[in-house]
């Protein structure tokens, strides 16, 4: 199963990549827009774990834009709600609020991409 990891902060991250190996998901790790973007276009992705708020100034949105219109599941991953509250309503995925353990943000993103295989297979 391949997860794309959006997050700017490189422990959470690396926090974030070591839970899914250890799932046995490959993890797609990256930390702009523009390098979420490049995996979306070159890899299958199966789920994804979006921080909402990145560094400069950059949010999610695209990133959460372009995969529901392929049909990806993705959940939120913030601290940041205050900020952001309208744009986490506004793309309605689950929130998984910071800090919260690497293992639940994974076993999240795993039950959203079977879910999803579910809904597909059964049509």
């Amino acid at each position: 199963m391949n997860i794309l990891m959006l997050e700017d902060e490189p422990l959470i991250l690396m926090d974030l990549e070591f839970a899914a190996e250890d799932e046995g998901c490959r993890a797609l790790c990256a930390s702009s827009v523009s390098e979420a973007m490049a995996i979306l276009d070159s890899e299958r992705i199966d789920s994804a774990i979006l921080d909402v708020t990145l560094k400069d100034g950059e949010t999610c949105v695209p990133v959460a834009r372009a995969l529901d219109e392929r049909g990806i599941p993705y959940l939120l991953h913030s601290g940041d709600l205050d900020r952001h509250d309208e744009t986490v309503r506004a793309l309605g995925a689950e929130l998984v609020a910071k800090p919260a353990s690497a293992a639940t943000v994974i076993a999240r993103a795993i039950k959203y991409a079977r879910d999803a295989h579910r809904q597909t297979a059964n049509g």
